[in-house]
């Protein structure tokens, strides 16, 4: 439990860079002057996308070859040099820069950690110690949502957050008294990013005493250290065996479909409500927090304390169906009705709890065997962040430049989602109460 709750401070600082991005994203639009075209390239190079497929399909291999806690042991002090330059931007490619080390870094680091968790956990406890992993991708963003309610800057129609009048005083002690309006509504975003880099330094501090993975180390040994596989040898090997590339075909087909949601939810969350919505910046950031609190809930009692014991189909098509029929709901109704919104954002914040991205996670980690087992996930990560950037860029233009084109990507939504709920349910893996050892020998036989 103490090696989980470490390593799950990555999914931590995985999500609350991507809500941290987003919970000031209309913050940054206003101080920089950036179009809706800018706010596509962010998403895409962030830690919701491209950023992080670029750091999954490096990291997924160097964890593989060189073991779980060389990773561990440098990738945080990536993320806080990210993390800084995004705190001090003072223009438009600053920002960018900044979003695309956190990203490369989150990307490193979400192999390594599924894999070290699944690898730690006793057979009865592998279910429930990812979904403690998931329970902290859902505090990352919670506290962040909460900090950027408290910290938000006012609007004609909504009061600022309670300690926003701190944000004004930090903001004159750095550009002082005669910077615009802008420049200092911006502070709350880089302060809610300073927060990041304090757990981001806590997280390095932990996770670099860690032990390595028994797996890994069993896996060297067994192929002894005249043979270990280069990296690209590796990346051959894992597209060689027909096993593999079933397995990679599932789980890419449930987690992209799913993903391509899910990453427009992370980044443009608020965004949305606040232009398509009509929110004020506290207002969206509340109802998101709000999404989350839930989400953490769910992640808790609605999948980690129950994937262990129950069947895994019926909690997955259930988990699923209850997103599919959130979007619904905004379509059928509207996203300006209130009570429309406030019972999406309890649904999908249910939906969110039982996540493909939770059963994603546990089912990658079991399937492949420990020699390529992060590398495998890190090619998956690559290609679902990967086309979710392309996606993001695309979005923007479906959208559009005041939410006119919401119900489109609404629809689309629904389609995506049902793509995934299709998939996971028919071809549920049957893994539950096996150790790693068993589904390796049981999918691949001695030859692997």
């Amino acid at each position: 439990m103490k090696s989980t709750i470490a390593v799950s401070l990555t999914n931590y600082l995985d999500a609350g860079a991507i809500v941290a991005g987003a919970s000031g994203l209309t913050l940054w639009q206003n101080y920089l002057g950036l179009t809706e075209g800018n706010l596509g390239w962010l998403n895409a190079i962030s830690a919701n996308c491209f950023g992080a497929a670029i750091g999954a399909i490096i990291g997924g291999f160097l964890a593989d070859k060189y073991g779980r806690k060389t990773i561990y042991t440098y990738n945080m002090l990536v993320y806080m040099l990210g993390i800084a330059i995004i705190m001090f931007t003072v223009n438009f490619q600053m920002l960018l820069i900044g979003f695309l080390i956190t990203g490369i870094s989150v990307g490193a680091g979400v192999p390594a950690s599924w894999t070290y968790i699944s690898e730690n956990s006793e057979v009865n406890n592998r279910g429930r110690n990812m979904g403690i992993s998931q329970f902290a991708w859902g505090v990352g963003p919670t506290i962040i949502l909460l900090l950027g309610m408290l910290l938000a800057p006012g609007k004609a129609d909504a009061a600022a957050g309670v300690l926003f009048s701190y944000v004004e005083k930090i903001a004159t002690l750095f550009i002082g008294n005669d910077a615009s309006l802008e420049a200092v509504n911006v502070f709350s975003s880089r302060l809610i990013f300073g927060s990041l880099f304090i757990v981001a330094f806590i997280a390095w501090t932990l996770q670099r005493k860690l032990n390595e993975s028994k797996d890994w180390e069993d896996a060297q040994q067994a192929q002894g250290k005249d043979k270990q596989p280069s990296v690209f040898a590796s990346f051959g090997l894992l597209f060689t065996n027909k096993v593999n590339i079933r397995t990679m075909l599932f789980l890419a087909g449930i987690y992209v479909s799913w993903n391509m949601v899910a990453s427009v939810m992370g980044f443009f969350q608020q965004h949305i409500y606040e232009n398509a919505g009509g929110l004020s910046n506290g207002q969206a950031n509340m109802v998101s927090a709000v999404q989350w609190i839930v989400i953490i809930a769910v992640t808790y009692f609605g999948f980690a304390m129950i994937v262990d014991k129950v069947n895994q189909r019926l909690l997955y098509f259930v988990g699923t169906l209850i997103g599919i029929v959130a979007w619904c709901i905004l379509i059928f109704i509207g996203i300006k009705n209130y009570a429309a919104l406030w019972t999406f954002t309890i649904l999908w914040g249910i939906h969110a709890g039982i996540s493909v991205q939770a059963f994603y996670a546990l089912w990658a980690s079991e399937l492949f065997p420990a020699k390529y087992r992060a590398g495998a996930q890190g090619v998956m990560f690559f290609v679902v962040r990967a086309i979710a950037a392309i996606w993001g860029l695309a979005f923007v233009h479906i959208y559009g430049e005041n939410g006119e084109g919401f119900n489109t990507a609404a629809y689309i939504m629904v389609g995506l989602l049902l793509v995934a709920l299709i998939i996971g349910t028919i071809w549920t893996p049957k893994t539950r109460g096996k150790t790693l050892q068993e589904i390796t020998k049981e999918r691949y036989g001695d030859n692997i």
